[in-house]
């Protein structure tokens, strides 16, 4: 599947901004309050990041594929895992997992400064071809393993990861800063729970647990 056609037109008419709102509302009633999210999700066109063909209904509260097994996280997932993070401004914000570059648009939304990786090379690609990303020139793209992190930009304020993984993986653990939070879904199967982990010493955590998800498995290495 192609996500980025290279002659698509992208537009966002009044008819995609309500429905973009009326999405606004429906996750605020299922429990976001942070008004800084909320309107980040307000703000980005999230049809840009479809295919043309899922157009119609890019703003029903639910996943899409994108391609190569992977998908669009449902938009009140990426609010609520963002809202975990407590995002601020000009913070260093290592995600992993791009796939389509939505989270990370809504990061680079709320002024991070957002290092991202993705692990397919077929999505990496598309996004670098994505028009759109240029108006977030503080997320930076790579192409690699996720489990390894990126060690030369550490250390993060934060730790942003969309995608299940089996276990807390130590290596993102230790590119933390003192007093950094991570926000990643754990565990095995169809189901996860969403953790918070917040660095209080070194070798100190703290651990938060919220609710669950299903998220695509979270997998080591690279994919040419």
């Amino acid at each position: 599947m192609v996500i980025f056609a290279p002659m698509r037109r992208y537009e966002d008419n009044y008819k995609q901004k309500g429905l973009r709102k009326q999405l606004v509302d429906n996750i605020r009633q299922k429990g976001i309050t942070d008004e800084n999210v909320l309107a980040a999700i307000n703000n980005i066109p999230r049809h840009y990041f479809l295919d043309t063909a899922f157009e119609g209904i890019a703003y029903e509260d639910r996943a899409f594929p994108i391609g190569e097994g992977q998908t669009i996280s449902q938009p009140y997932t990426v609010a609520y895992q963002t809202q975990l993070l407590e995002v601020k401004p000009f913070e260093k914000v290592l995600e992993i997992g791009t796939g389509s570059a939505y989270q990370a648009c809504v990061l680079g939304e709320l002024k991070a400064n957002v290092y991202t990786i993705e692990r397919q090379k077929k999505l990496f690609d598309q996004v670098k071809s994505f028009p759109f990303k240029a108006k977030y020139p503080t997320i930076r793209f790579f192409y690699g393993d996720g489990y390894e992190g990126l060690p030369t930009y550490a250390p993060f304020d934060k730790v942003l990861v969309t995608a299940a993984a089996p276990q807390i993986p130590e290596k993102l653990l230790k590119q933390l800063k003192p007093g950094g939070k991570m926000v990643i879904p754990v565990g095995g199967g169809d189901v996860q729970r969403m953790l918070r982990i917040t660095k209080t010493g070194e070798d100190d955590y703290e651990q938060e647990i919220f609710d669950d998800f299903s998220f695509v498995p979270m997998l080591a290495g690279k994919k040419g």
